[in-house]
């Protein structure tokens, strides 16, 4: 049930597409929201009750992608 390599290739390369289409305010409301993510992630893993440890990770990746994007909007403006 794996997906192949090139449709996540894909997904990522969509979302990154899908955050410069926001706004500065979106983005920095997405931003928000995936800190939160981030911090109730490692609540779990330091209380034992999150089972997939990889999600740590991605929340990470979807960070960096938000602030990049951000950069790229502030450099421009």
């Amino acid at each position: 049930l794996k997906q192949p390599l090139l449709l996540v290739i894909l997904e990522v390369n969509m979302k990154t597409a899908d955050l410069r289409k926001k706004t500065t305010e979106e983005l920095g409301t997405e931003l928000i929201e995936l800190r939160r993510a981030q911090f109730s992630l490692k609540m779990q893993l330091a209380t034992q009750q999150l089972n997939k440890v990889d999600q740590i990770a991605k929340i990470k990746r979807d960070i960096a992608r938000v602030k990049t994007v951000l950069g790229e909007k502030v450099k421009q403006a």
